[in-house]
């Protein structure tokens, strides 16, 4: 003889409404998660990048220091940082800008 199923009634609706609204309340979280994942690769990308870049900087600075100073590298230093003109040279300034 088989046994009549129960019913469980508002229980069991109310059960499942919550594993419901557990479920929704998991995906949501999931779904910014995965927001913030994206937004995190992407700043990642763009330190990478910079990273990259100051890298090359210090590759060309480390040159410099082990080619040593010649005496170009000084007047092309001391012209560019420290506008220094040689004897009977003419320099412009734009001022335009």
């Amino acid at each position: 003889m088989a046994k009549p199923q129960k019913r469980h009634g508002k229980a069991g609706l109310l059960f499942g409404t919550m594993v419901i609204l557990l479920l929704a309340a998991l995906g949501w979280q999931l779904w910014k998660l995965q927001g913030q994942l994206s937004s995190a690769q992407s700043q990642q990308k763009l330190l990478q990048a910079e990273v990259d870049e100051k890298q090359a900087e210090n590759d060309a600075l480390e040159q410099d220091i082990a080619e040593g100073g010649s005496q170009e590298k000084k007047e092309q230093i001391a012209r560019d940082e420290l506008g220094v003109v040689s004897p009977g040279e003419k320099v412009f300034y734009d001022v335009g800008k």
